[in-house]
């Protein structure tokens, strides 16, 4: 397997993706990840006995013939750079030659940090859609009551029609077969209510869609707070609606753990309360924890990109190249490809 990683998107620099990717590479054998950086910045970090001044020597073989490759890249993206700006004028960048990479055939799935709409844009320039799909969504597995929901799209297209409805859900269906191991997954479409005469004229065309549909198990309309019940395996949406919704779920997120934290602290019942509850919070935050449900999919390209949340720490990012690990066992990309294949109105 080999991962192609954007070393230099996140908010903290470097260092995050090199551990994770390092953390990750120990824990795996035959596995060969590609580092694109800039030589400089990346040195501070390297692996002892790495030299990143001579391109013969920028290779670390581990002893379970995994592989760290250091790869030079001179220039950024940064998260102020406008999409197009970045397609034109940054393709000596960290982000274009790890997707380049991956476009050539030098690695399965590419992971990066850094901007997401100039990964998008560079995505689908470099990599494509498959043939009868309009736009790539961004897709996310979410935390829920009793298992993981797939949700999609969380920001890749802000207005969507009923027919990239029906493509969103079509490729979530796959996605969850494949990664989380469903049969027949549940899909539902996110609307202002649960009666049939809700939403707007797309959300019903979609609905009337999905209906119709052999492969897709659509169970109906389901409101914002039953995201997170496990009613759905799939949650679909367009972009606008699931971007604010996911920031929203964020938001209130760290507000109850910030709440949490006061409570326990600002008297002395309060810490004796929190020094027995201790336990069991931490097992709660191990379920719900974001960082290990950092990295947002881009679906319907020709092969895996990973986006990671900008601020992700080295536990967060990991997660993220877990996901795209997985996805390249489970051959995600293909089977999406194979669906659409099956479904000949399509092309």
């Amino acid at each position: 397997m080999r991962l192609a990683v954007d070393a230099m998107g996140g908010d903290l620099g470097p260092r995050v993706p090199l551990q994770a990717a390092y953390r990750l590479a120990h824990s795996l054998s035959d596995i060969h990840i590609k580092l694109f950086g800039d030589f400089a910045e990346l040195a501070d970090f390297a692996a002892p006995g790495i030299s990143l001044l001579e391109p013969l020597n920028c290779t670390d073989h581990l002893p379970n013939n995994s592989i760290i490759e250091y790869c030079h890249a001179p220039q950024v993206v940064t998260m102020s750079d406008k999409p197009g700006f970045a397609l034109r004028r940054k393709q000596q960048s960290s982000m274009w030659m790890a997707l380049e990479d991956l476009r050539a055939g030098g690695s399965d799935a590419c992971v990066s940090a850094g901007n997401t709409g100039a990964l998008l844009a560079m995505s689908r320039h470099l990599l494509k859609t498959f043939p009868g799909i309009d736009r790539p969504a961004i897709s996310k597995l979410l935390p829920t009551a009793d298992k993981e929901c797939l949700m999609l799209d969380l920001g890749a297209s802000v207005k969507c029609d009923s027919e990239h409805l029906l493509q969103n859900a079509l490729m979530g269906s796959v996605f969850m077969t494949a990664v989380a191991g469903r049969t027949k997954p549940s899909v539902a479409l996110l609307n202002i209510g649960s009666e049939d005469i809700k939403g707007n004229e797309q959300i019903r065309l979609a609905a009337n869609l999905l209906e119709a549909s052999d492969y897709i198990n659509y169970i109906g309309y389901i409101e914002g707070d039953e995201i997170y019940s496990g009613r759905a395996d799939v949650v679909v949406c367009d972009g606008f609606v699931g971007n604010v919704a996911l920031k929203v779920s964020e938001g209130v997120a760290r507000l109850l753990i910030a709440e949490m934290k006061k409570t326990f602290v600002k008297s002395w019942y309060g810490r004796l309360v929190g020094r027995f509850a201790q336990v069991l919070l931490r097992q709660w935050q191990g379920q719900f924890e974001p960082g290990r449900y950092n990295g947002a999919s881009f679906l319907g390209l020709h092969a895996p990109v990973i986006k990671s949340h900008g601020g992700a720490d080295e536990n967060a990012f990991y997660s993220a190249l877990t996901l795209a690990a997985q996805q390249v066992n489970t051959d995600v990309a293909q089977k999406i490809y194979q669906q659409f294949e099956r479904d000949h109105h399509y092309f």
